[in-house]
């Protein structure tokens, strides 16, 4: 590998190469944590779909499967994350990242036992925000990633965020990278990593059901939505059936929808252990903190179960799929070794090609040689 590839990131969380698979829920369980990680990622287990006790179990088979670092992602606004921080440290958990920005105390907690803090980031100002609050690095991502998404693409928004961190912390670059192309092209914008979600469930260690995978492989790179007609926000899924109906319906129609999307979300925070009281911290905290209204509320809450339906059960006609518009240049299932081995031989085979380049002849001011 590269000298080159060996950045701060690699330093920072004891990796082999700059290159971070993210912690989608219902997607990045035990298999693909310790799949990413041996094959030299920092692979980062979601544990937002999961209650407390499975988390300990998720983690206990990652370490039973990798001696390799690996992180976990958490929701700073739920009820028990005091607990699950106590569970990581416990563990030996290297890095805990955060899909929203937690609280100076939860990152003081972090520190004290070592772990690493890397929140997600959508905006320069958040960046500053976040380095005012000690953070370890920072992973932003651009408008074509999947999932809960910003408009700014990332080749905007990338130098901006480095730019306003100006060497303090690593910066994570993610949305739309696939291969060691977008390697080098982050790494010449001052990142220091890339981040990949897509990417990665397309792979042979996802989880996610092959019927499913082909679905994905089956769509173009104009094939994804970002809609706020799933859960009040900004999401970027793929364009299917259900999702143009919900992109179709009228106001009348969504406030019908409220009820059934309110059991979906009675279900999901049964399965993850949270009680009434729970759910409705949880709740307005996030609402406060995404500033949603309460129909908007409840719609949010409904989400994971109709991302199971799709990313678990395999049920592509009433799921919703988030996707990356980096799905549309996707068209193999590697194993992750196999993926990771070749993002480093692409960037490295790039950095040759420059490394070989002849410098062009010095011009007079008349413009000649």
């Amino acid at each position: 590998m590269h000298r080159r590839l060996r950045t701060s990131f690699c330093e920072l969380v004891g990796v082999d190469t700059p290159i971070v698979q993210t912690g989608m829920g219902w997607v990045a369980g035990p298999s693909l944590v310790s799949a990413s990680a041996n094959a030299g990622a920092l692979g980062i287990l979601a544990s937002a779909t999961m209650d407390y006790d499975q988390l300990a179990k998720s983690v206990a088979e990652v370490k039973a499967s990798t001696n390799k670092p690996f992180g976990v992602n958490l929701r700073a606004d739920s009820a028990d994350v005091g607990d699950r921080i106590r569970l990581m440290i416990d563990q030996g958990v290297k890095v805990a990242s955060f899909a929203q920005a937690p609280k100076q105390n939860l990152i003081d907690e972090l520190h004290d036992a070592g772990l690493i803090v890397i929140p997600s980031i959508g905006a320069k100002r958040h960046a500053e925000k976040v380095l005012d609050w000690g953070v370890d690095a920072v992973l932003v991502q651009g408008g074509e990633g999947g999932g809960h998404t910003g408009s700014v693409p990332t080749s905007i928004l990338l130098p901006q965020v480095v730019e306003a961190v100006d060497g303090r912390v690593p910066v994570i670059a993610a949305g739309g990278f696939k291969d060691g192309r977008g390697l080098i092209a982050a790494l010449a914008w001052g990142a220091d990593a890339i981040a990949m979600g897509t990417r990665f469930l397309l792979t042979a260690d996802s989880s996610v059901p092959r019927a499913v995978k082909d679905f994905y492989l089956g769509h173009g790179v104009t094939d994804t939505v970002v809609t706020k007609q799933v859960d009040g926000v900004p999401h970027r899924v793929l364009k299917t059936d259900l999702v143009k109906s919900l992109e179709q319906q009228g106001l009348r129609a969504r406030l019908e929808a409220l009820p059934r999307a309110a059991v979906n979300a009675v279900r999901f925070r049964s399965m993850t252990g949270l009680g009434i009281a729970d759910m409705w911290r949880e709740g307005t905290a996030m609402r406060e903190s995404m500033g949603l209204s309460w129909s908007q509320m409840v719609m949010a809450a409904n989400t994971p179960m109709l991302l199971k339906a799709g990313l678990v059960d395999g049920n592509t006609a009433s799921g919703v799929l988030a996707s990356g518009q980096v799905v549309g240049v996707i068209d193999d299932l590697p194993t992750c070794r196999e993926l990771v081995d070749r993002i480093i031989a692409e960037a490295d085979a790039v950095l040759a090609d420059f490394g070989g380049l002849a410098p062009l002849p010095a011009q007079d001011s008349q413009g000649t040689s």
